[in-house]
């Protein structure tokens, strides 16, 4: 009978003085151990190589084109320093009532969601019951679980001439705003709620219940309570909702062009721009950058973002 052979296991590593063997990957997990900087630089090489070549390094092309020309007469762009694009968003009136005209609709935006948020959140931190809080958590949410053009397109339906907006205002012998900046308004006060309305509401939820007792004591009513007590409280989670809701209306250009009829802002203007003159639609593309880098800087500095 012939004896059974045994083949010798095969270790692969560098066997230690006591005989034992450590795979190759113990080697690295103990010098990335030993030196944290490496460790940190392994760890965010990738993300701040994302970051740096497909963000920034996006804005930074964006910048550069923007002080390009094109040919006016074969529309081809051409990479010759010149100051002309911001020179013709500053001194020509269209462009200027834009500017100001998308920045408008990004605070009345901001103020619509702000002026939402603060009795819902309320009602939900401190009235409704539990079930209650949960319905309105889902309704509040919503919004995101659909996607953005089909949102955009339900609102389209609603304001349309003979749509549903114009049947329920029908027996009270109105109709609808139809289509054009208050309905704009609206479809980005809907798409954008929630960033402002989560934030009241857990800040909301973290105001002790003790403050409203007190205040009631005192004599202060339910309004006077929300005004000197809760708003103050609120100050950050205000602050941090606008600035999404404020740089995503910024910024939106699709939903002015299902909902806003007539009405131009930023983004349709560097549309219409971007295969005409590139450089133009780049150079317009940096103002709402710089203001919502003026936003938040004065955000920052307003004290608020510490408390967050």
């Amino acid at each position: 009978m012939a004896a059974s052979t045994i083949e010798p296991e095969i270790v692969s590593g560098t066997p230690t003085p006591d005989g034992h063997h450590h795979r190759r990957g113990d080697g690295i997990s103990r010098l990335l151990h030993a030196r944290p900087k490496l460790r940190l630089t392994a760890l965010l090489t990738l993300p701040l190589a994302w970051l740096g070549v497909l963000y920034i390094g996006s804005l930074v092309l964006l910048f550069v084109t923007a002080f390009w020309t094109t040919d006016t007469f074969t529309s081809k762009v051409i990479p010759a320093f010149t100051l002309e694009n911001f020179v013709e968003i500053l001194t020509v009136p269209a462009y200027q009532l834009t500017a100001l005209r998308t920045i408008g609709i990004a605070f009345a935006v901001t103020a619509l969601c702000a002026v939402v948020a603060l009795p819902l959140g309320l009602y939900m931190a401190k009235v409704a019951s539990p079930t209650v809080r949960a319905v309105l958590a889902i309704g509040i949410t919503l919004p995101l679980w659909a996607g953005y053009l089909v949102k955009v397109f339900s609102w389209r339906i609603t304001f349309m001439n003979g749509g549903p907006l114009d049947w329920l205002l029908a027996p009270l012998g109105m109709t609808g705003p139809g289509y054009g900046t208050p309905a704009l308004i609206v479809t980005l006060a809907y798409l954008w709620f929630p960033y402002m309305a989560v934030p009241v509401y857990s800040a909301f939820r973290q105001i002790p219940d003790n403050l409203f007792d007190a205040s009631s004591d005192l004599g202060a009513k339910a309004w006077a309570t929300v005004r000197t007590v809760a708003i103050p409280l609120l100050k950050p989670a205000f602050i941090a909702g606008s600035i999404f809701t404020f740089s995503l209306s910024l910024g939106d250009y699709i939903a002015a062009q299902f909902v806003g009829g007539k009405t131009q802002v930023i983004g349709t203007v560097i549309a219409s721009n971007i295969n005409l003159n590139p450089p133009l639609a780049a150079a317009f593309g940096t103002v709402p950058i710089v203001v919502v880098v003026l936003y938040l800087f004065l955000a920052r500095k307003s004290g608020a973002l510490k408390q967050l």
